[in-house]
């Protein structure tokens, strides 16, 4: 990127689109050309949209005027090989995708944090582990570290011995996974141990006379959430047989004292700053009928503010079936947060799943100015201002509905342009419209919506094989 500020002579931009952004474009550049001071030319290539230009195909198309000092580029067709710099002999710039975003190109030039650092270990638990097949876990326990677990916790069932314990941790330390066992059954635990486990969840005063065999760290509990007499007592007698361990004071779920266990999580972190702890955070996303990524970056700064360790996390309720994900991106933020003394904000777009950090629209002159200018019966979709949109040739249309849009297209007699394909893929990218209309998302056609690390990318086979709904 070249800092335009810095330029040695007076800046003449020229600036290269498709016909489907000049007005909107015009309209910008403008605006911040009586801002920063700088002259600009606009060349309009033949195609609608610049996502379908290359470097190669502009490359003898372009016509910069004299006093030019640079050639901006539509964010999707980069100089890869310097064919056109080459040619040109003028430096390029590639701007930002939206020519709506082109102030980027004048602020200060800034670097995106890394976020490569990070202090809080997941530890994601699998629960159940007796139901299911030996195959099935191992599969699950790799994608949970793909995800982002440092350690896969066995959950064992109560009152049921698991005969097999020793096998399933085996299976997955030899593939290299950490692994900790859940289970308050000594034998259980034992044969989890002498196996490779690393952990043991979770030591009490009912237990912990075992702990000293297992060779093991363990997380310390109180006997009961709101007993911390019990957790020091617990405490003292683990370390007077020098058994490692993390303290876990207990989350409880909101209503059932929420608030008062993170005062005991900050009141436990002062009497014992020596001592790793744990949190397990699953009370919380598995019992509250909310989307768990916010509040999983809550639970994370509050762990990265009182250096709490490490965190507990289940998957098992749909609405947080990505948490590891989650928390993983999560710690990085708060870790760079709290080590830069800056919020969590403008770091990654990944956790901003529901709605985007942005919407941006064209006006309804522009459109209305599009219309007058193209000259093909190709359809070009766009939502904003709560309204669907439909752009032709001298055509207009607009709806909060995207059925009745499509019934008042269908009254037209350029009606004819829309064949069974067409009209799957009309219905497709409405439905993607009103999604983005309803959830405050931005909608561009042919382009995926953003869902942060949840995010797919769509396939552009549409265009490749069928340009009815573009004119090149």
């Amino acid at each position: 990127m070249i800092d335009l500020r810095n330029a040695e002579k007076p800046l003449h931009l020229h600036l290269i689109t498709g016909k489907l952004a000049r007005h909107a474009l015009e309209e910008n550049v403008s605006a911040l050309a009586s801002q920063y001071g700088f002259s600009y030319s606009i060349e309009v290539m033949p195609i609608t949209v610049a996502a379908l230009m290359t470097a190669k195909w502009l490359t003898g198309k372009i016509r910069p005027p004299e006093q030019t000092t640079h050639i901006v580029l539509p964010g999707f067709c980069p100089d890869l090989n310097g064919v056109l710099a080459d040619a040109l002999q003028l430096p390029i710039v590639v701007g930002p995708r939206d020519c709506r975003d082109l102030v980027q190109l004048f602020g200060a030039v800034t670097e995106p944090a890394a976020l490569d650092q990070h202090s809080v270990k997941i530890i994601a638990e699998i629960n159940h582990v007796p139901r299911h097949p030996l195959a099935e876990i191992v599969q699950i326990a790799k994608r949970l570290v793909a995800d982002g677990a440092d350690m896969i916790d066995l959950g064992c069932q109560p009152g049921e011995r698991f005969e097999q314990v020793g096998d399933f941790v085996s299976e997955l330390t030899q593939l290299g996974i950490a692994v900790s066992v859940d289970s308050f059954d000594p034998w259980e635990v034992e044969q989890a141990c002498q196996r490779g486990a690393q952990l043991v969840l979770s030591v009490n005063s009912s237990n912990w006379q075992h702990a000293a065999d297992w060779g093991q760290e363990v997380v310390v509990i109180p006997d009961s959430p709101e007993d911390l007499e019990s957790l020091d007592r617990t405490i003292e007698s683990l370390a007077a047989k020098n058994v490692p361990m993390r303290l876990d004071p207990i989350l409880e779920p909101i209503g059932f004292g929420f608030s008062r266990s993170l005062v005991r999580y900050a009141d436990v972190r002062a009497r014992y700053p020596e001592l790793p702890m744990m949190m397990g955070i699953g009370n919380v996303t598995e019992l509250s009928d909310v989307d768990s990524a916010g509040v999983n970056l809550l639970l994370m700064g509050i762990c990265q503010e009182l250096k709490i360790d490490s965190v507990l996390t289940t998957q098992v309720i749909n609405w947080a079936r990505s948490s590891v994900r989650e928390c993983d991106i999560a710690r990085r933020l708060v870790h760079h947060a709290v080590r830069r003394g800056v919020p969590p904000k403008n770091l990654s777009d990944q956790l901003v799943m529901l709605r985007d950090r942005r919407v941006r629209s064209f006006s309804n002159e522009a459109l209305d100015a599009l219309a007058a200018e193209i000259k093909d019966n190709n359809y070009r979709l766009f939502a904003h201002d709560e309204t669907l949109h439909v752009v032709s040739r001298e055509l207009h249309l607009s709806d909060k509905d995207p059925f009745r849009l499509f019934d008042d297209l269908m009254q037209r007699e350029i009606a004819d342009n829309v064949d069974p394909g067409h009209a799957f893929y009309l219905g497709y990218e409405l439905a993607k419209a009103k999604i983005a209309l309803v959830l405050g998302k931005q909608y561009n056609q042919d382009r995926e919506l953003d869902w942060g690390l949840l995010t797919q990318t769509e396939d552009m086979h549409r265009i490749k094989r069928s340009n009815r709904h573009r004119s090149k």
